[in-house]
């Protein structure tokens, strides 16, 4: 038994033979995606689809993401079975992340389904396509169809029940999943999901029969504002919760109704232990803070819930009118600046970044900023001065050193463009070092053209570069 043997049986186009000796090397090494490639490629020759089939097959167990084992699969089954072309041309385009395709291959695939529970697997996969490309109601029609059929699994109601809860129709949401627990689908995943989605709609009542999950139960006594039992499960809970995430924000929310708000922060900043950027860390907090008639803290929290959340355009409104309440803080003026960078917005950023070089005037971040804006618009003098600043403060940016050199030479300041010192910043790759050394040579030159003109013109230059570099 050898891949040798195989292999000189497959020269040999002896493929029963080779069939039988890649069957042996794959039995000791089943999960080889080599054999199982060979082996598959033998079978189909000699006929043997249903077992080329299983192979490719194998495949895709091991390597989820082989694109030659799809298009072997697909050329297979292209005129005998169009159901099964069409699902592995589906697949193949759902690796290669092409949804549009894949949707459309799935709803061909849909037209040639042998059978209910076949049609039901393509509609899900179909459904799971277009909520994934934002066609919702595309979704929502294919799993209404899947649910109306006997076999119609548990993630099936599930999954239109989160896509409802998404467009905020809770109370769909709700219906679908009292129908999964009439159609048999009782397991506590949907109960408790059936529970949120009661809580979300105020529902408390029957949110605290539908789950019997101590989380859900707290929760619900806080909304119902029975605090006198919610404090009392909360101490029963603690030794065994403390150390639950949910079960710190759902404390948090108890305290915060009880208006005791240094015991809420106490709680939140033991939740933000467990995932310091989460967002709900910073809503809650802003709520508070609100509560307490803090409007800097309000308003700036509620910025870092937007800011992480992606509302870029709401989270600088909040930060704006944080910013109105308090202008001295240098970390939100920078967080200010910086996020209307990242919108894109580079006049109004360099208004902060001008704010922060008043409130730090060593902020090195504000001065590499100001000063590439300057160079940008072509204002040199001023570049250089902001270079300079930074310079001064950290002689190792390579950018920073760059820029000066280039600020220097553009106002005819060759000697300073020319000095080496600033090659001295292990900043700078040798390849770097080389090509500014270049660049020095032909400096050099004009350094000593300069030099003549300032000696036999009585330094009127020098005078001149004086005047404007004030």
């Amino acid at each position: 038994m050898s891949i040798e043997l195989a292999e000189q049986y497959e020269e040999q186009e002896e493929y029963e033979k080779a069939y039988d000796e890649y069957l042996k090397l794959l039995n000791a090494r089943p999960k080889s995606v080599d054999l199982l490639q060979r082996t598959a490629h033998i079978a189909k020759i000699i006929g043997k689809e249903d077992d080329a089939e299983k192979y490719f097959s194998k495949i895709l167990e091991y390597e989820p993401t082989n694109e030659v084992a799809y298009e072997q699969l697909m050329d297979m089954f292209i005129n005998s079975d169009k159901f099964k072309y069409y699902t592995y041309r589906g697949n193949l385009h759902l690796i290669q992340q092409k949804f549009e395709h894949a949707a459309g291959d799935f709803k061909k695939a849909l037209d040639k389904a042998p059978d209910e529970a076949r049609s039901n697997m393509t509609r899900f996969i179909l459904a799971g396509i277009y909520s994934n490309i934002g066609k919702d109601n595309n979704a929502i029609d294919e799993y209404l169809r899947i649910i109306e059929t006997h076999d119609a699994p548990e993630a099936a109601y599930l999954n239109l029940a989160l896509i409802y809860e998404k467009q905020d129709i809770l109370s769909s949401a709700a219906e679908i999943l009292e129908r999964a627990l009439t159609d048999g689908h009782d397991s506590q995943l949907v109960k408790d999901t059936l529970a949120n989605v009661y809580l979300k709609n105020n529902q408390t009542e029957q949110a605290a029969k539908t789950s019997s999950d101590k989380m859900v139960q707290l929760r619900c006594l806080i909304e119902d504002e029975n605090f006198d039992e919610a404090k009392k499960q909360i101490d029963e809970m603690h030794s065994d919760y403390k150390k639950n995430p949910k079960y710190l924000t759902l404390v948090a929310q108890f305290y915060y109704a009880q208006k005791d708000f240094d015991k809420a922060f106490e709680y939140v900043d033991e939740f933000a232990k467990f995932d310091k950027n989460s967002p709900l860390i910073y809503q809650m907090r802003a709520l508070i803070y609100e509560e307490k008639g803090q409007d800097f803290e309000g308003h700036y929290n509620w910025a870092k819930y937007n800011q992480i959340r992606g509302n870029k355009d709401v989270a600088l409104n909040e930060y704006m009118q944080a910013y109105d309440a308090k202008q001295d803080d240098a970390v939100m003026v920078l967080t200010i600046a910086e996020l209307l960078d990242e919108m894109k917005d580079r006049t109004h950023a360099v208004e902060f970044y001008e704010k922060l070089a008043e409130l730090e005037p060593n902020n090195k971040k504000a001065l590499e900023r100001l000063g590439e804006f300057r160079e940008s618009i072509g204002d040199y003098i001023m570049s250089i001065d902001y270079y300079e600043k930074y310079y001064a403060l950290d002689k190792r940016n390579s950018s920073v050193i760059k820029s000066l050199a280039v600020c220097y030479e553009k106002t005819r300041q060759y000697e300073k463009a020319a000095d080496n010192k600033y090659l001295s910043s292990s900043a700078l790759s040798e390849e770097e070092t080389f090509s500014i050394k270049k660049k020095i040579d032909k400096l050099e030159g004009k350094k000593k053209d300069y030099k003549e003109a300032s000696d036999s013109e009585g330094g009127l230059i020098d005078v001149v570069m004086r005047f404007f570099g004030k």
